[in-house]
């Protein structure tokens, strides 16, 4: 090993052994960040104690991976940073999710795996954290799937609780530290590196900054978790494993719960990841800010293509477009010779030595492989019912004011405006502001502190939001669910063409629902909340677990309806396709944004980019 590398890394060792002994790490800097609005700080305490939440969380992985079945074999070098495994299998229900496919990950690549809902990708991802499939023990993996359990500790405590895992990176490179082999040197290096990140003396500094990134006010950093609901502690679950920085970081539906500012910073933090990083996202976006390749899941094989998502669909298309050509090309050089063949085969001797020698020529064309038929998506149409029409105003917002409570400050003061059933609009805003606020009170969920909201006599509101799925009864099947909800359709095949056109179709419409996966759930929601025939469309994040077709389906959809519509979302490209104004929910008051949502974008990104670069200084 080089000398100056030997040096490097003595002295890399002194300053682990001193932060080992170093005591309490001193505060933190002051944030400069607004105090939590109404979907910060949840009021009631969650019962549940730590240990209960965590059995929750245990049993529920190990019913999972008690119905999973997996098999493949390590083809990269033990000590590698990088993960190939061949001969991959994946089984759930002794359903086929991946079938002797190929695994590669590569350090340095940050991968968008995508796919249909259902296809498998979460399971693969699970199967990775489990360590279902030889995963080398060096590789420590993070899976971000389910939100930090409830407890005492502050969210800040909760991020920086890190000490098991610096004091196993630091024997670690104690070991490697008397390995000549240069795959290990490699390892020691990247150790160094995570060692230095995760130093007990900027520990704080450093969990406050991501958490700062993800919404947090400096209050609400040194708030307890339990304090917290669900959508907070997913995003202390994804602090943590920005902080510790895993050798392979596996995030599933990241985004889901955060809104446009954090989404962006997101993005850019996620950008520069130095290890493994693989990524389910429905947003088309966000793959193309962050992912170096991507891998799509399609007929239980893993696909892989350079660059982000655009680079993707063009190379996809271009592969699908070429194969098609070659796979027409043979089919018409197969029939020409099956047709002489038959016409001739018993002619002439000299008709007949030609025939068969194109029966020879067709032979070695099928035993050489045939180019097979694209394979296309299956096609997802979502459908809302003609809603009729009722004449204006449909909704007044006259002089508005809310707060939540007497003496906390105001969410919204002095409200003017209308709704009508042309309008189409995406309330944007930092988390906090009011947006989802606002359709409480546009539904009449919530009541105006000051003012007065007029809505017409015959008005029905559709909302949707991220807890509407937890009115399912997982164990009774979509269609029969359907059927209790909607008494009036008394054919089990109507109904079965109503779900149908939300995507689940055959054994997906009669199996129970828990056994099916986040989307296809999010698909029966749909479909009772359209069937109401709702005038207003109230979309709070629809595209949560939806994949990426899908998603386009819904914009179709929308597009096509009657009725109003007002979306709260963090997918830009949804954004983009449904909506005609954006309104900027912020600093108490709702204003029109003049541009579309990528001026927006880009607005955040400099925003973004200002406070980092206070927060360095």
């Amino acid at each position: 090993m080089p000398s100056d590398a030997k040096k490097k890394r003595d002295a890399k060792k002194k300053e682990a052994a001193k932060s080992r002994g170093q005591k309490k790490p001193q505060k933190q800097d002051e944030l400069d960040a607004e105090e939590n609005g109404e979907n910060g700080v949840n009021g009631e305490m969650n019962g549940a104690s730590d240990d209960s939440a965590l059995a929750a969380a245990v049993d529920e992985l190990s019913l999972a991976a008690k119905h999973r079945s997996c098999t493949g074999v390590l083809a990269s070098h033990t000590d590698s940073r990088d993960l190939h495994i061949h001969n991959m299998s994946i089984l759930f229900h002794g359903a086929e999710l991946l079938m002797e496919s190929t695994l590669e990950l590569n350090v340095g690549r940050r991968y968008g795996l995508i796919g249909l809902n259902g296809c498998g990708k979460s399971s693969l991802l699970a199967a990775l954290a489990a360590r279902e499939v030889p995963v080398p023990h060096h590789i420590d993996t993070f899976l971000l799937r389910r939100e930090m359990p409830p407890s005492n500790k502050t969210a800040l405590e909760s991020v920086m609780e890190a000490d098991e895992e610096r004091h196993r990176l630091e024997r670690e490179a104690e070991e490697l530290a008397h390995n000549p082999d240069p795959e290990a040197h490699e390892r020691l290096m990247d150790v160094y590196e995570r060692l230095d990140h995760m130093d007990a003396s900027k520990a704080e500094t450093t969990a406050g900054n991501i958490l700062h990134g993800l919404g947090f006010s400096r209050t609400m950093q040194h708030t307890k978790v339990s304090d917290f609901s669900g959508g907070w502690r997913m995003r202390i679950a994804l602090a943590r494993a920005l902080f510790i920085r895993p050798s392979l970081m596996l995030l599933d539906e990241p985004t889901n719960h955060l809104d446009l500012n954090a989404c962006v910073w997101l993005e850019e933090e996620l950008k520069t990841y130095p290890r493994i990083l693989v990524i389910i996202s429905h947003s088309q976006d966000f793959l193309n800010g962050v992912c170096t390749n991507i891998i799509h899941m399609h007929q239980k094989k893993l696909k892989y293509f350079g660059g982000n998502y655009d680079s993707y669909v063009q190379t996809r298309f271009e592969l699908e477009e070429n194969q098609m050509k070659r796979y027409k090309w043979e089919q018409d050089q197969i029939a020409h010779m099956k047709n002489y063949i038959a016409r001739f085969g018993h002619g002439s001797a000299k008709l007949a030595r030609q025939a068969q020698s194109k029966e020879k020529t067709l032979k070695k064309m099928v035993d050489s492989g045939l180019t097979e038929r694209v394979a296309s998506d299956k096609t997802v149409a979502f459908y809302f019912p003609s809603c009729g029409e009722i004449p204006p105003p449909v909704i007044m917002v006259q002089n508005v004011s809310f707060h939540y409570e007497e003496g906390k400050r105001h969410i919204y003061r002095n409200l003017d405006f209308g709704v009508d059933l042309d309008t189409r609009v995406a309330l944007v805003g930092p988390n906090g502001a009011g947006k989802s606020t606002l359709l409480k009170l546009i539904t009449g969920e919530l009541i105006p502190t000051d003012g007065l909201i007029r809505r017409h006599s015959h008005l029905k509101i559709g909302r949707y939001h991220q807890h509407l799925g937890d009115q399912l009864e997982l164990d009774m099947s979509a269609l029969d669910y359907m059927m209790k909800c909607y008494p009036d359709i008394k054919e089990r095949e109507e109904m079965r063409k109503i779900i149908g056109r939300f995507g689940l179709t055959g054994m997906q419409q009669v199996c129970p629902i828990r056994n099916l996966s986040d989307g296809q759930r999010c698909r029966v929601t749909f479909a009772w909340l359209a069937w109401q025939c709702p005038h207003l469309l109230l979309l709070d994040e629809p595209t949560n677990h939806l994949d990426i077709e899908t998603i386009d389906a819904l914009a179709e959809a929308i597009n096509e309806f009657e009725g109003g519509m007002i979306l709260v979302s963090h997918d830009f490209r949804l954004i983009s396709q449904v909506t005609e104004e954006i309104w900027v929910c912020e600093k108490e008051k709702v204003t029109k944004w003049e541009g579309d949502i990528f001026s927006y974008k880009q607005h955040l990104i400099k925003e973004t980019q200002k406070e980092n670069a206070k927060l360095a200084v």
